[in-house]
């Protein structure tokens, strides 16, 4: 099968071994990715990572960096020179670009399936549900990211099959526990981890004496609550410290609040970091937190960075926006929206007693080889686009 993959997502290099998986079960697969990206979080630079067994192009897009409006404005020639048998627009059925790219397909007779995290419900106004209503009918099959964002779809009036899978999943060769150390051990834990066929043990000899390495990777947006964390670790007794990786809007405002809390020297802003360089990242924590509020247009739609995390070996701690709570599942520990108290809690409770760090570091990793791999999410996503064509073949 010849399917062409467009995806602004897969300008990040480590996204892009989902590629590699499906070329892996047999498609023929070109993946046309933006040169950039750019939103609130900062700009993204396309990235060529993990590019064996398919072709990876950038082509030409505009209005790059708004959501609803940005197209590419040569994807009707790709497709009529590729002749696909299917085209996955990775976006939203209500943005121009999900709309431009499976009207140009549904014109040359190719197959059409789109993504949507979209966990909230909305109606937009016209011209975005006219477009959203066009994709409903030119793709019979489509994917969501979670189960909220399939319910949403059918409320919203899509009639065709909907399959829940995660729009990436991790590699856990690449995102795993850090190789056996001595001495120091794994960054400043000091700790020793040995992995055995994908089981890993994690030794206490010195956790005691460590600094709680805390963590934080994402957008520094209002929406992520990373003010919460703040306020928490600002509450936290004995020894720790916090690294919060990534960029936004709000940098300028939580570096303020970090002095005002007096966290300065605990409380690190490490920029944005490569995609390459996250597991190195995660591999330097001990607990990854992910403190989501819920917005009237948006809550948490997955929280990738916890099963990155989750697969290294770090213990997760999340809100209850969203989808966080069926990510994490028992293997790792929830706190309400906007809860400073409880979210302090769970971070003194890991600061204090190291056996519950190993506990759901285990657990943690476990859940992601059961449930959230690259080759599983690659092969789910391989039975809908077969799926998808031969809807497309029916009379």
């Amino acid at each position: 099968m010849r399917v062409v993959m467009v995806s602004k997502a897969l300008v990040v290099g480590a996204y892009q071994r989902k590629a590699e998986e499906l070329a892996a079960l047999g498609l023929e697969l070109t993946v046309l990715i933006p040169p950039t990206w750019g939103d609130s979080r900062g700009r993204q630079q396309a990235e060529r990572a993990h590019t064996t067994g398919y072709t990876l192009r950038t082509i030409p897009i505009r209005l790059n960096g708004n959501f609803h409006l940005h197209y590419y404005p040569t994807l009707p020639a790709e497709l009529a020179a590729l002749r696909p048998d299917l085209l996955h627009m990775d976006e939203e059925p209500y943005n121009l670009a999900t709309w431009h790219g499976l009207h140009a397909a549904q014109r040359l007779g190719i197959a059409g399936v789109f993504f949507t995290w979209q966990n909230l419900y909305r109606r937009y106004p016209p011209p975005f549900r006219w477009l959203e209503l066009a994709n409903y009918r030119y793709a019979p099959v489509a994917i969501a990211g979670n189960a909220e964002g399939a319910a949403v779809l059918h409320r919203k009036g899509y009639r065709g099959e909907i399959a829940v899978i995660p729009q990436f999943g991790v590699d856990p060769a690449i995102f795993r526990p850090a190789a056996p150390q001595t001495g120091e051990g794994r960054g400043a834990r000091g700790e020793e981890c040995a992995i055995h066929n994908s089981q890993f043990t994690i030794h206490n000899a010195q956790l005691t004496s460590s600094p709680l390495s805390i963590g934080y990777a994402g957008g520094l947006v209002p929406e992520k609550g990373i003010d919460l964390l703040l306020r928490a670790c600002a509450g936290l007794t004995d020894d720790w410290r916090l690294t919060l990786a990534g960029e936004g809007e709000s940098r300028a405002e939580l570096e303020r609040l970090a002095a005002d809390l007096r966290l300065v020297g605990r409380a690190h802003f490490a920029g944005r970091i490569a995609s390459g360089a996250m597991p190195a990242f995660y591999q330097g924590l001990d607990v990854l937190v992910l403190p989501s509020r819920t917005r009237p247009n948006w809550k948490e739609q997955f929280g990738r960075v916890l099963v990155e995390a989750m697969a290294c070996g770090v213990v997760v701690v999340g809100s209850n926006s969203g989808e966080i709570p069926r990510v994490i599942g028992d293997a790792g520990l929830l706190f309400p929206e906007e809860d400073v108290d409880a979210l302090r809690a769970h971070l003194q409770h890991l600061l204090d007693d190291p056996s519950a760090r190993e506990r759901l570091a285990v657990a943690g990793r476990a859940r992601v080889l059961a449930h959230f791999t690259m080759q599983q999410v690659a092969a789910q996503t391989a039975a809908v686009y077969h799926q998808a064509v031969a809807h497309a073949h029916r009379p």
